[in-house]
């Protein structure tokens, strides 16, 4: 099966991503984990994303785009995906649509995970990240495991973009973009929007019995 998780910024979509993954065995694919390691492979793909970002942009649609498609069309990858945030525009959710469709495949279940700004606001004021694995944690309510996080905590950091002023505008600039994409796929049967604001193993349950359904 194909899913889709959104939420933004600081809703624990990446956390729910790895716990689906690891449950029912799919490869999590998170767009911005991808772009980095083209950068980091210095690859002709890796190559152009520098160049867009050294003038100021982002990488393109048709970028991202050439780098899912590698993914989905891979056997090892085919037909067992989470998309972790994507697609985080309308154009790229059609593309995503006819990328699927034009191997056979498709979307099998969408998760928003929906949360208010005060709860995202918190939650990223007291997260920390590490930088070798890329794991968040609550640095208030995950003392338990930043100890045994087998990185080591010298890894765990707070993000450069963490802070009050950067979330909001992240989280609204989120909200903007990604209401054409909400409105989308939310006639689709098999469109869930799931309260993001419970306990991370609350969530998981939820999300777990649907898609045992």
């Amino acid at each position: 099966m194909n899913i889709i998780l959104l939420g933004s910024p600081g809703s624990g979509k990446g956390t729910q991503a790895q716990k689906i993954s690891e449950k029912f065995k799919l490869t999590q694919i998170s767009t911005g984990e991808l772009l980095r390691n083209e950068i980091i492979d210095k690859t002709d793909i890796g190559k152009e994303i520098e160049h867009s970002i050294s003038k100021g942009g982002f990488a393109t649609d048709d970028i991202v785009n050439r780098l899912l498609k590698k993914i989905t069309t891979n056997t090892n990858f085919r037909n067992k995906i989470i998309f972790d945030g994507y697609p985080r525009n309308i154009s790229q959710a059609k593309n995503l649509d006819l990328l699927l469709s034009s191997d056979n495949q498709s979307i099998n279940y969408i998760f928003f995970l929906k949360v208010p700004r005060n709860i995202i606001e918190k939650r990223i004021l007291e997260r920390i990240t590490c930088e070798k694995c890329n794991k968040s944690f609550n640095e208030i309510n995950n003392k338990i495991e930043i100890k045994k996080h087998k990185c080591g905590e010298k890894y765990l950091v707070k993000r450069k973009d963490d802070n009050k002023e950067s979330l909001i505008n992240r989280y609204d600039e989120y909200m903007k973009k990604t209401k054409s994409v909400l409105e989308f796929y939310s006639t689709r049967s098999y469109y869930y929007e799931i309260d993001g604001s419970e306990k991370i193993e609350v969530i998981s349950s939820k999300i777990e019995q649907i898609l045992r359904v």
